[in-house]
C-alpha cells in the first residue's frame, strides 16, 4: 500500500505526496493587502513540503454568498490574475494549489450576522427552494434573519457559470486545480440535501447542479482537475427527518465520478453550520477573551444573544467530541464504489492516523479502527487515497516538515493542535484565524526550538 510519502495524480495533477492541507478561512478579503495576506498564510505549508494545498472557500459572486467576515471573492479579473504571486509562491517550493469555489446561499452574513445586516439592510439570501420550516421558525422568532431568494432555473444556470469564470481566472492565474465546497451549509450542500431542495425543475435532482458546474468548469478551464466534497448529513439533529444518509452520499459520489469529476472529498456533516465540521473541545479561552467581545456582541446582536450564541456553542461540544478520523467509515464506503482519488480529513491528527488511512496500519492509533466495519483489514480495504489536516496548520503553519519526516516518537509524529476551537470562533468577531491556546503555542515554540521544522522532505 502508498505511504504518506508517496506521489500521487488527481486528474492529471501529479502531487509528490498524499499530504494535503485541507480548506480554512484564510480571512485575507480583497483588499490591498490580501494576496500577501494569503502568500503568508499558504506558503509556510508548500515550504514544509505538503503536497498539495486547498485555499479555503473563495466566493464566485460579487455580492452576497460570504459565510463569515473577511472571506475572498474570486469574480474580478483583476483581483485573481494578481493571485499569480500567491500561485508562484507555493510552486516555487514543488507543491500544488486548488482554489475552492463557493457560495453561501443561505449560509450568508445576512442571515445571522447583525453588524452586516445594518450596513447591508436590503441584502437576500441565495436559497435553492423555500427555507424548511425549522428556518422559518427561527426567524419569526428573531434568532436569523431570513430573507430568501428562490434562485429560478435560469438563475441557477447562471450562478454555475459563474463558478466555471472563476474557474477559469483561477487556471490562468496559476492555479493547478477546482475544490467545489459541497458541504458545510454551502449552496451547493443546499442543492444536494432534500432538507433544503424542493424544485420542480431539473434542479431538484441536486446532483444536476454539479454537472452544470462541471460543464461550466470544462468551458472555461479546459480539463483543469474538479474536486468536490461530497455530503452525507448524518450529524443532522434528531428534529430533521430529512437528510442525506450515507447510502445517499455514496450514490451521489458514485454519480459524480461516473460524470468526469476528479475527486471526491466524502464528509459526515450536519444541515446546518455547526460543530458537526470542527469537533472538539468547546473554546473557553476564546470566548471569554476580553478583546474579542465587541466583535461577538457586533456579530451576534448584543450581550445577551451573544451569550446565548456561546451556550449553544458549549452543548454542541458535547454532542461533537473530537474522534479520531471520524469521516473515515464514510470515506471508505465511497472509496470501495468510485475509481477516482478519495480524500480524507476531519479529526486526523498523527502520521499514524495518516498511514492506516492509506492502508498502512503496522501500529493503528488510539481511537483508529486499524479495520474496516465489516471486519477486512485496513491494509486490503483502504480509506482514502490523500489525508488532510486543517486546524493543526493553524497551530503549526510548517506542519508538513515534522509529519512527511515521520520522526517523532517511535516513528509516529503527532500534531500539537489540541482541537480546542480557540482558533475558530473568533473569526465570527472577523478575526484571522491563529491558534491561541498558550499551551499549545508553547509546544510549538519548543519543536521550533528544536528544529522539528527546519530541513527540506
Amino acid at each position: 500500500m502508498p505511504a504518506l510519502t508517496d506521489p500521487v495524480s488527481i486528474g492529471g495533477c501529479r502531487l509528490p505526496n498524499r499530504l494535503y492541507r485541507a480548506p480554512l478561512l484564510e480571512c485575507a478579503g480583497n483588499g490591498p493587502d490580501a494576496v500577501d495576506t494569503l502568500i503568508d498564510e499558504l506558503e509556510p505549508a508548500a515550504e514544509s513540503g505538503v503536497g498539495l494545498l486547498f485555499q479555503g472557500a473563495s466566493i464566485v459572486t460579487a455580492d452576497g454568498g460570504c459565510a463569515a467576515p473577511n472571506m475572498t471573492r474570486v469574480h474580478d479579473e483583476d483581483f485573481v490574475a494578481d493571485l499569480g504571486r500567491l500561485t508562484d509562491a507555493v510552486h516555487a517550493h514543488g507543491s500544488k494549489l486548488f482554489l475552492q469555489l463557493a457560495e453561501g446561499g443561505l449560509r450568508s452574513l445576512s442571515l445571522w450576522h447583525a453588524d452586516h445586516r445594518s450596513r447591508n439592510p436590503g441584502a437576500t439570501q441565495r436559497a435553492v427552494s423555500r427555507p424548511p420550516w425549522q428556518l422559518r421558525l427561527a426567524d419569526r422568532l428573531g434568532f436569523v434573519d431570513l430573507r430568501p431568494d428562490v434562485l429560478s432555473t435560469s438563475e441557477v444556470r447562471h450562478l454555475a457559470r459563474a463558478f466555471g469564470r472563476a474557474a477559469g481566472l483561477a487556471v490562468d492565474a496559476g492555479y493547478d486545480g477546482i475544490h467545489l465546497s459541497g458541504a458545510n451549509m454551502g449552496i451547493v450542500q443546499q442543492f444536494l440535501s432534500p432538507y433544503y431542495n424542493d424544485r420542480d425543475d431539473e434542479f431538484g435532482d441536486g446532483v444536476r447542479f454539479l454537472l452544470a458546474i462541471r460543464d461550466a468548469v470544462r468551458s472555461q478551464a479546459g480539463d483543469v482537475p474538479l474536486v468536490t466534497k461530497v455530503p452525507a448529513e448524518t450529524a443532522a439533529p434528531p428534529f430533521v427527518r430529512t437528510h442525506l444518509d450515507r447510502a445517499d452520499g455514496v450514490d451521489i459520489a458514485e454519480r459524480l465520478a461516473a460524470a468526469g469529476y476528479d475527486g471526491l472529498v466524502p464528509v459526515e456533516v450536519s444541515v446546518y453550520w455547526d460543530m458537526s465540521i470542527v469537533r472538539g473541545e468547546y473554546p473557553d479561552r476564546a470566548w471569554a477573551a476580553s478583546d474579542l467581545q465587541v466583535g461577538y456582541e457586533a456579530a451576534f446582536g448584543g450581550p445577551w444573544r451573544a451569550r446565548a450564541v456561546r451556550l449553544l456553542n458549549r452543548l454542541e461540544s458535547r454532542w461533537f467530541p473530537r474522534e479520531p478520523a471520524w469521516n473515515e467509515s464514510f470515506c471508505r464506503a465511497v472509496r470501495r464504489a468510485v475509481d477516482v482519488p478519495v480524500l480524507c480529513e476531519g479529526g486526523i491528527r498523527s502520521r499514524a492516523d495518516c498511514e492506516s488511512l492509506l492502508g498502512n496500519p503496522d501500529d493503528p492509533p488510539a481511537g483508529a479502527s486499524g479495520a474496516s466495519p465489516d471486519g477486512s483489514s485496513a491494509r486490503d480495504d483502504p480509506a482514502a487515497d490523500l489525508v488532510g489536516m486543517a486546524r493543526p496548520f493553524y497551530a503549526e503553519p510548517r506542519l508538513g516538515r515534522r509529519l512527511l519526516a515521520g520522526d517523532g516518537p517511535d516513528g509516529d509524529t503527532a500534531v500539537v493542535c489540541r482541537s480546542c476551537n480557540n482558533c475558530t470562533v473568533p473569526q465570527a468577531a472577523g478575526e484571522p484565524g491563529r491558534c491561541r491556546t498558550p499551551s499549545v503555542l508553547r509546544e510549538r515554540g519548543r519543536l521550533q526550538r528544536a528544529g522539528a521544522y527546519e530541513g527540506t522532505n
